[in-house]
């Protein structure tokens, strides 16, 4: 019998679902797009051998977690999401303008995308995700509702294909773990931020082991803090609201070095 990994004791079966869900999903990838995730492309990355949910690829001393694939999206819309995670107060939290543009950054099936829309009559929201098939997803959201305002924007593992100085806010839940390529991501995503424009990081709490959620799937507050801060955003806050989840806030300065020199 194969050894359970180390935490999975503890898990609920549509937990155990996901993972399986998201195992089939990297095995039925292309092999050469699984060389590209697990070779290091800069001096940030160091490898080591793959954990059990891991890519084997590291980023200041954090093992990057397997992608959750497409096939997972009943999980993330699970009707019991929201009490769990209290995803309403994620929103609320964000405190946007009306006017505002953010960008929803590993979107999967637009769970926060249109909860954010209402919130934005004068303004839009960009659903960022690398798959496809999530994109596929929120499109036909979109066509089922009112959300004139939801973009749909197929990113890359480096680069959220955003314009630079164009966006106010970008909302990160669950997904920054997963990023194959987080320096490179970060490094566009502070250029693709206006001067004073926030990111909001969701992740599961790493330091509460009592939390249902595999290793790689967390992040504590210093590993985040270091990670955000090495791309030259200041940390804001992270506010103790969410049952099992940190919500740290970030914001890009007034003036970045990213922004290059000053034509004016």
């Amino acid at each position: 019998m194969t050894a359970r990994p180390k935490g999975t004791s503890k898990l609920r079966p549509w937990m155990l679902i996901s993972l399986c869900l998201l195992t089939l999903e990297v095995l039925s990838a292309p092999v050469a797009e699984c060389a590209s995730i697990s070779s290091a492309s800069s001096d940030f990355y160091s490898q080591q051998r793959p954990s059990r949910d891991g890519i084997g690829k590291l980023y200041m001393g954090r093992e990057i977690s397997f992608v959750m694939g497409h096939r997972g999206v009943s999980w993330l819309e699970r009707a019991e999401r929201e009490k769990e995670e209290r995803t309403d107060l994620v929103v609320d939290g964000m405190t946007l303008a009306s006017d505002a543009a953010v960008a929803d950054l590993g979107a999967g099936s637009g769970h926060f995308t249109f909860r954010i829309s209402p919130r934005l009559p004068q303004g839009r929201v960009l659903a960022v995700d690398i798959q496809p098939e999530m994109l596929a997803v929120v499109e036909q959201r979109k066509r089922q509702g009112s959300y004139a305002n939801v973009e749909t924007v197929l990113g890359t593992e480096t680069d959220p294909n955003l314009p630079a100085a164009s966006i106010d806010a970008v909302l990160m839940v669950d997904a920054y773990h997963e990023f194959s390529h987080p320096r490179e991501m970060m490094t566009a995503i502070v250029k693709a931020l206006r001067p004073g424009g926030r990111v909001f990081l969701v992740e599961y709490r790493a330091e509460d082991p009592s939390i249902p959620i595999l290793p790689l799937h967390k992040m504590t507050e210093d590993q985040a803090r270091r990670e955000m801060e090495s791309v030259g955003l200041e940390f804001v806050e992270n506010r103790a609201m969410l049952p099992q989840q940190h919500f740290l806030i970030f914001r890009k300065p007034e003036r970045s070095s990213l922004d290059g020199p000053d034509h004016g």
